[in-house]
């Protein structure tokens, strides 16, 4: 099976004996009690699942700078995003254990232990660099952009130890896993070569057949359609109704035992190509060859170019940073001439009339209408789904 970046093995850093989990739980009550944003608990939630294996811990503000300007920590590790702890304030010292406080849970219990080896402000400046460099826009109206100014300035570092998977382990039981979970299911399945689809959307006809396009031109043995669960923006479908739709299409649309619906704890950046490289390295932990990456991933507005996410592994990553393969898609869309889903790239005769095509405002208003999109766009058990969705908002 493919190696983890950057190490031999998984590093999930979640505590799995229970009895010293309890014991840290207990000691966790007298530490500093410190409310974390949701981004640093997602963060620890991938940290705890062995998804940004081989890290130990939250990064420095060396690293981020680091990470901003070349892809690399200070230590000289491949990473193309930054893996922060931001507080606005800071009440502890450094050597001290605190105790992480999930915003997103009631109650806010304790996600993680963070035994604390630095506390660094950034400056204004450098706040900037890092935003520009990641998200590719100082543009306040961008949502990756919006949620990382509000976190603070102050830089935590040094390793953690996490306690739980925050609300995904309990809000989506069928469907999340861990980096270790899927790795050992792919092992279980005597799966080789694996291609990896990331989604924070429903999936319509175009993404089934680019999975299946893949797969084929891959010789693949499976798919991990592998779903956003945490924080999307205003206007996203939900989670929840995400996965019923998919697994609706997988059931009904794929071979048997060639598919695994699973799911992962981290908020959406909508950093485009930077975000995209991220979504390769952890999905090259999880244990993929493959990564699919088609037009506009991980995109938002119009803030990168259809392709850049794609052209970013050829100019800015190193060829040995990265063991996993990117297959690099075109637009996907119907073809009336051929009755079936085509790369754009692959059909030059076609015009744009040869095709089906919908904007996501055209669907979402049929949707709200009750009226299904057509057969070529969205399979009927799909669009079942979402009508519902959209006609009890």
């Amino acid at each position: 099976m493919i190696k983890p970046h950057g190490a031999d093995a998984l590093n999930p850093l979640f505590v799995s004996d229970v009895d010293q989990r309890e014991q840290l739980i207990t000691r966790s009550k007298s530490m500093p009690q410190v409310s974390v944003s949701s981004a640093s608990a997602a963060n620890a939630v991938m940290l705890g699942g062995g998804y940004f294996t081989p890290l130990t811990g939250y990064m420095t503000k060396a690293d981020a700078l680091g990470v901003a300007r070349e892809m690399k920590t200070d230590d000289d590790l491949f990473f193309p995003v930054p893996v922060l702890n931001l507080l606005q304030e800071v009440s502890f010292k450094i050597d001290q254990e605190i105790a992480l406080l999930d915003p997103n849970v009631e109650g806010n219990p304790v996600v993680a232990v963070q035994r604390v080896e630095g506390i660094e402000q950034l400056s204004s400046d450098e706040i900037n660099e890092i935003v520009e460099a990641i998200y590719g826009t100082l543009d306040p109206a961008h949502p990756g952009v919006a949620a990382f100014l509000a976190q603070g300035s102050f830089v935590v570092s040094g390793p953690i130890k996490v306690l739980n998977f925050s609300y995904f382990e309990t809000d989506f039981s069928a469907t999340f896993r861990t980096a270790v979970q899927i790795r050992e299911e792919i092992a279980a399945n005597g799966w080789e070569k694996v291609v990896a689809f990331q989604t924070r959307n429903p999936m319509h006809r175009a993404h089934e057949e680019l999975c299946k396009m893949a797969m084929e031109a891959t010789q693949a043995d499976g798919c991990v359609i592998h779903m956003l669960l945490g924080k999307l923006k205003k206007g996203d479908i939900p989670a929840d109704v995400r996965d019923a739709s998919i697994r609706e299409m997988v059931e009904h649309y794929f071979p048997e035992n060639s598919v695994m619906v699973t799911g992962y704890g981290f908020d959406m950046l909508y950093a485009g190509p930077r975000e995209a490289v991220l979504h390769a390295l952890f999905r090259q932990n999880m244990g993929a060859t493959h990564f699919i990456i088609g037009r506009d991933h991980a995109g938002v507005g119009e803030y990168y170019g259809a392709f850049d996410a794609q052209t970013i592994f050829d100019t800015d990553v190193p060829g040995d940073a990265l063991q996993i393969e990117i297959f690099k898609a075109d637009h996907t869309a119907y073809s009336k001439k051929l009755n079936k889903v085509v790369m754009m790239r692959d059909v030059p005769d076609h015009e744009f009339e040869d095709f089906v095509i919908l904007s996501g405002t055209k669907v979402r208003e049929l949707l709200g209408n009750g009226v299904a999109p057509p057969p070529e766009f969205s399979r009927p058990e799909v669009a079942k789904i979402l009508m519902d969705y959209y006609q009890n908002l």
